[in-house]
């Protein structure tokens, strides 16, 4: 059990990487930034593989990336299916990697929101700090237009993590974990 424990840490180290840049992809297209020369050479290398294929089987549709968004999917499946190893049945794996995969998104645009707080805090012209913001934009805009700033202090960014968070604890209350 030890060597499958190592496995499977293995296996999900490298499908939340690559999820990861999947889910980054999707929302870089969805939200209309254009990244930085650096990250766009990572995220396309390590994503074209995958993504160009399917792109045959699932084209984009209204402007949105579904490629990218469903291989995120198939990648946590993938994953997942380990579990099949200690007889986990069928529809177990299918709502974990739906779970987890609903999980990814949310601790991505929590990932976000630190990395735009830390930009803020330590060098706010730092060069991927513009393409940070673009990102948070959608998320945090509504949020601005309820949440005032206190003095000059804009707290829409703690407020999302908050947010975020209580959409995590629902989640888990969901699929009952």
């Amino acid at each position: 059990m030890l060597v499958l424990s190592i496995v499977m840490l293995i296996v999900d180290t490298i499908a939340v990487l690559l999820g990861g840049v999947l889910l980054l992809r999707f929302w870089m297209q969805a939200t209309r930034v254009r990244p930085p020369s650096s990250v766009a050479q990572f995220t396309f290398q390590l994503s074209d593989w995958l993504v160009r294929p399917m792109r045959r089987i699932v084209p984009g549709v209204g402007g949105y990336d579904w490629a990218s968004l469903l291989g995120a999917f198939l990648i946590v499946l993938l994953a997942s299916s380990l579990l099949f190893i200690r007889g986990v049945p069928v529809e177990v794996v299918l709502k974990l990697a739906l779970f987890r995969f609903l999980q990814w998104i949310l601790y991505g645009f929590m990932a976000l929101l630190v990395v735009e707080a830390i930009f803020s805090w330590v060098n706010p012209h730092a060069p991927l700090a513009p393409f940070v913001r673009a990102l948070n934009e959608p998320l945090l805009r509504p949020i601005r237009r309820v949440v005032p700033l206190v003095g000059s202090l804009d707290l829409s960014l703690l407020v999302a993590l908050v947010l975020l968070q209580i959409a995590q604890h629902v989640l888990g209350m969901v699929f009952g974990g």
